[in-house]
């Protein structure tokens, strides 16, 4: 299946990379970077889109990573039109700061939000051992989790999700449904507690 940015409906992103972007828009005032390497982690958890841009994925990505793994956020700030301004698809994201911190990390986690009113999960991405074990166990804790019949596979070896040292790892897509639940108090720890015990 496409990548999203490759589907007919998908709008198309404002910038082609982030030198681009930065030529144009402000950090501090249209977006920030926050990149917090953790002295040991294997795993990196980046939410590409955050603040404005796919609301909730920074706040996720906050509790999933903890103090345990590395964290990466990209964040639009602007009072609206943050993801047409700010978009920059997973397969041409190229922030200096998340390369940097990508190259430190065997696995990367990536969270985004997609449109959808009902409550769902959608995995991607070539860590499949992973990605098995996070449908299992949010399937078990009645989390609408699917690995397959969406958009959103993320099997391209540049995604960001697949650029860490393995070369495999997993998006997660949280649909805008259960996105406006606060996933982060419930769905958050559970990531996090699956990613610990397991040591992926």
């Amino acid at each position: 299946m496409p990548e999203r940015a490759n589907l007919p409906s998908a709008p198309r992103d404002k910038y082609a990379s982030f030198a681009e972007l930065a030529a144009y828009e402000t950090e501090g005032l249209d977006y920030r970077v926050i990149a917090r390497p953790v002295p040991g982690a294997r795993v990196a958890i980046v939410a590409p889109h955050g603040g404005g841009i796919e609301r909730g994925t920074s706040e996720l990505a906050r509790v999933i990573a903890g103090e345990d793994f590395h964290l990466y956020l990209f964040e639009g700030l602007k009072p609206r039109g943050n993801f047409k301004s700010l978009h920059i698809t997973s397969r041409r994201f190229d922030e200096p700061r998340c390369a940097d911190l990508l190259r430190r990390s065997e696995t990367v986690i990536t969270i985004h939000g997609c449109a959808g009113l009902h409550q769902a999960v959608y995995l991607g991405g070539l860590h499949a051992p992973l990605k098995a074990t996070l449908v299992e166990k949010l399937l078990e804790a009645g989390i609408d989790a699917r690995l397959n019949g969406h958009v959103f596979p993320a099997i391209d070896g540049d995604n960001l999700c697949n650029r860490g040292l393995r070369g495999a790892g997993v998006q997660l897509e949280l649909t805008a449904g259960l996105r406006r639940g606060r996933p982060s108090t419930f769905l958050g720890p559970l990531i996090r507690d699956i990613l610990l015990a397991h040591h992926f």
